[in-house]
């Protein structure tokens, strides 16, 4: 029996459901000028997809296009904050 399938796709609901708070708490407390932190992350995580074989490589390539979407999102989720229809940090001065 090959469990890969499963496998990838338990990891990929993972990945996607790990990225969305990751993305809300990185906005909430460093703001929408963090998105390099997960550009970075996505470019480090799509280096070690090609080193790697197999079904790790398979899911670094997820973590890595699941960070360069989240690099997109910080920026939706700040509009988000600035529109109220997210938590917004008292502690910080947003500018729109």
């Amino acid at each position: 029996m090959n469990w890969q399938g499963l496998i990838l796709g338990f990891a990929a609901v993972l990945i996607i459901g790990l990225c969305h708070p990751l993305v809300a708490k990185l906005e909430y407390y460093k703001g929408k000028k963090s998105w390099w932190i997960l550009l970075l992350g996505g470019v480090f995580f799509l280096i070690l997809s090609f080193l790697f074989n197999d079904i790790l490589s398979i899911i670094f390539g997820i973590i890595s296009f699941a960070l360069f979407w989240s690099t997109i999102e910080i920026f939706k989720q700040h509009k988000r904050v600035i529109k109220g229809q997210a938590e917004r940090n008292p502690n910080r001065i947003y500018e729109k």
